[in-house]
């Protein structure tokens, strides 16, 4: 059963990875998880220098889910590159570096550092606030989203995946965006922006107000969104958005993603992602395909 699939000329074992920031960078989850079985290590954003992120509470359950405002809380790239890749670099799974920066310089500087590294891919955390823009993240504006794009395929070395935010009317355009900018891959959907209270404290559940909702209850949006841009670019697709069992994988397959992430399932099911990656092989024998790319896009 063949269940490589190729994203912009990197070749994966299977298309099963993790979702930035859900799996620290590796190593926190591999007592638990045979890291070579997955298809790729997608890694915690990774910034210029180390943010130490939002004041606490930083996480909240919600219904089907959760919220989180942890603000991408990371060492930095040079305790990354000299801790986190060597770590990494033992085990048969690509490495895929989520880079995150508050200004254009600041992920240039981290896309530029990491071509000097042995690493096989970079996603772009385009959700993250552009400090010099007001505030607004680079994400929800499709010509900054073409103009970052552009700028970063100036120094990266390696395929650039732009992680596309839902936070938008029509994200077919942002994704248009990234295409016009350069992309070689999009991922989404980043989570959604929400919000909780507590009545009991009458205070935010979250110190930050706001917080990035995930798990199940997005993921009828997301695949919708998923659908959307795989009939509107011609760039491969890495879905995610409330995965958790291999149902939830496959229906991102068929809807024309060519891999899938696999976030929020992680903290409760540690196991969840090999076990997706098995359940998608089942159904190709199951259904008598001989490899998985053959189910990437049929419903239409």
């Amino acid at each position: 059963m063949n269940t490589t699939i190729n994203l912009a000329g990197v070749t994966l074992n299977n298309p099963v990875m993790t979702a930035s920031g859900t799996f620290g960078s590796g190593k926190e989850y591999s007592e638990f998880v045979d890291l070579n079985r997955l298809g790729a290590v997608v890694t915690k954003g990774v910034a210029k220098v180390p943010w130490s992120g939002n004041p606490t509470p930083r996480i909240a359950e919600t219904a089907s889910g959760m919220m989180n405002a942890i603000g991408l809380q990371n060492p930095g790239i040079d305790v990354f590159c000299e801790r986190d890749i060597p770590f990494l670099k033992q085990y048969d799974t690509k490495i895929i570096v989520n880079v995150c920066g508050k200004t254009t310089e600041d992920y240039c500087a981290v896309v530029e550092r990491l071509a000097e590294e042995d690493v096989d891919m970079l996603e772009i955390n385009i959700s993250c606030p552009n400090v010099k823009e007001g505030g607004i993240a680079f994400g929800q504006n499709p010509k900054a989203v073409e103009e970052i794009t552009k700028e970063l395929k100036r120094y990266a070395k390696q395929p650039i995946i732009m992680k596309l935010s839902p936070n938008v009317t029509d994200i077919t355009e942002t994704a248009r965006a990234a295409e016009a900018g350069g992309a070689d891959v999009l991922s989404l959907i980043n989570t959604l922006t929400g919000m909780k209270i507590d009545i009991h404290k009458r205070a935010f559940a979250l110190a930050n107000k706001t917080g990035g909702v995930s798990g199940p209850a997005i993921r009828p949006i997301a695949l919708r969104m998923v659908y959307q841009v795989a009939n509107a670019v011609n760039l491969p697709i890495i879905g995610m958005g409330g995965i958790t069992n291999a149902q939830d994988a496959l229906e991102f397959l068929l809807a024309g993603a060519s891999a899938v992430s696999v976030g929020t399932a992680n903290f409760y099911n540690p196991t969840a992602t090999v076990e997706i990656a098995e359940g998608i092989e089942q159904y190709l024998k199951e259904y008598n395909f001989d490899k998985v790319t053959d189910i990437i896009g049929l419903v239409k």
